[in-house]
């Protein structure tokens, strides 16, 4: 079915004002320099000339404002800083497709979407690799993806579900808005800038069309044993369970990926061995451990275990990204050196809690343990910084840590306990 009128949903005032008060409070200003509070001072009066804009066709796109954040591989990723109404007709208009796409979307695809996380494509993948009939892995990595996203296809793929020009047109408007770096303004041809609220679903509907529904399909009918696919954004991840299979949809997907103009990295796509024959197998050969595979900020490893000798997945934080936290932690508090110990100790215990929220997964214990060790290590030498003679001996430091940093803490089940739960 293709819906043909879709806009009055998004120009909707309340539609609007709900979009504006999802936004992130603190966030940074686009080309027009206007912030959330600013803007919402007479908030009603903006929404209305807003709405007749959309309702009109009136509204036109400001260009993103490009910034950059360093990546844990020492390159920095592109961001795009939309103007805060294209952030809010944005978010309106996701709010509406998100009731239409949602039914098409495939169950293997986790990333942002509503209602699901990190942490439920981490246990889909566990539970994959446990329970079905793994060898081999194919982790892939989509070459610029954000970048080099076809704005002709994508147009394509969104036509196919919604027949409202009045809504391609706005999207095509987004698209095509451009970039401002270093004060001149750059035309794209191609890509959709990571930061702003449509990004997500976007890059979601030209992934379902050029990798989810094709991959259904090969592993229906071209599959010779199990097939396992985990798809969070642009990061994916397909068990199978034979060799053969995995270099003939390795084959494929190549060429299917280029038909769409994309592009596999030939460097960061890796096929391993990895399953519960691999330590065994590759033991025989002489060949030494099996490979590891990092996905969403964890490094997967085949490991027996020694209570009954049978296999399972380790799940460890990656170093890269442990250290990448730790320095982050490190420049912040020489900027809060300063500040009454309580303040800096109630924003320590913020950032140790949030870390264990996310990596606090059984048998990642040591990573965590290590991770609150080395941020109350910053912090004895941050404190005893503050003046020359202001050197905080050990005893009052380790009563200070264990006052405001939390001990390490499991905050996750395993997958299997979790995943029988809710499903």
């Amino acid at each position: 079915m293709r819906f043909t009128a879709l806009l009055h949903h998004i120009y909707n005032l309340e539609t609007l004002r709900m979009a504006y008060f999802s936004l992130k409070k603190e966030a940074a200003p686009g080309v027009d320099g206007e912030t959330w509070r600013n803007y919402g001072e007479t908030l009603e009066d903006n929404l209305q000339d807003l709405s007749h804009r959309l309702k009109r066709g009136a509204d036109r796109a400001k260009p993103v404002r490009r910034a950059y954040i360093d990546k844990s591989d020492g390159r920095q990723r592109p961001l795009g800083v939309p103007a805060l109404e294209d952030k809010i007709v944005q978010r309106a208009a996701v709010e509406v497709l998100n009731a239409i796409y949602e039914t098409d979307f495939l169950g293997f695809s986790y990333g942002f979407r509503p209602g699901r996380s990190q942490h439920q494509a981490l246990d889909a993948l566990y539970t994959g690799l446990l329970t079905r009939k793994v060898n081999w892995v194919l982790d892939l990595d989509i070459k610029t993806f954000f970048e080099g996203l076809s704005h002709e296809w994508l147009v394509k793929f969104i036509e196919h579900r919604i027949a409202d020009r009045r809504v391609v047109r706005l999207i095509q408007k987004w698209l095509t808005a451009g970039v401002l770096e270093d004060g001149k303004r750059i035309r794209t041809e191609e890509g959709t800038p990571q930061g702003g609220s449509a990004s997500p679903l976007l890059a979601n509907v030209y992934l379902h069309y050029v990798f989810d529904l094709w991959v259904q399909a090969w592993r229906q009918k071209r599959a010779h044993g199990d097939v396992v696919v985990v798809r969070f954004a642009d990061d994916i991840v397909v068990g199978f369970n034979s060799q053969a299979d995995a270099d003939q949809s390795r084959a494929e997907l190549t060429e299917r990926m280029r038909k769409f103009h994309l592009e596999l990295h030939p460097e960061k796509t890796r096929l391993l061995e990895f399953g519960p024959y691999a330590i065994d197998q590759r033991q025989w050969r002489g060949e030494g451990k099996p490979e590891t595979f990092n996905f969403l900020g964890y490094t997967h490893i085949c490991v027996k275990k020694r209570s009954n000798g049978r296999f399972t997945v380790l799940r460890q934080t990656i170093p890269k990204r442990l250290q990448t936290k730790l320095n982050e932690v490190k420049a912040e508090l020489q900027r809060r050196m300063h500040e009454p110990i309580p303040e800096q100790g109630k924003w320590l215990r913020a950032v140790v809690s949030g870390h264990f929220r996310y990596y606090g997964v059984p048998m990642n214990q040591p990573a965590l343990g290590l991770f609150r060790f080395r941020v109350g290590w910053y912090w004895h030498r941050s404190l005893s910084r503050r003046s020359q003679n202001g050197r905080v001996l050990w005893d009052r430091m380790r009563r200070l840590i264990t006052r405001w940093l939390p001990l390490p803490s499991v905050c996750h089940p395993y997958p299997l306990r979790r995943m029988g739960v809710i499903t």
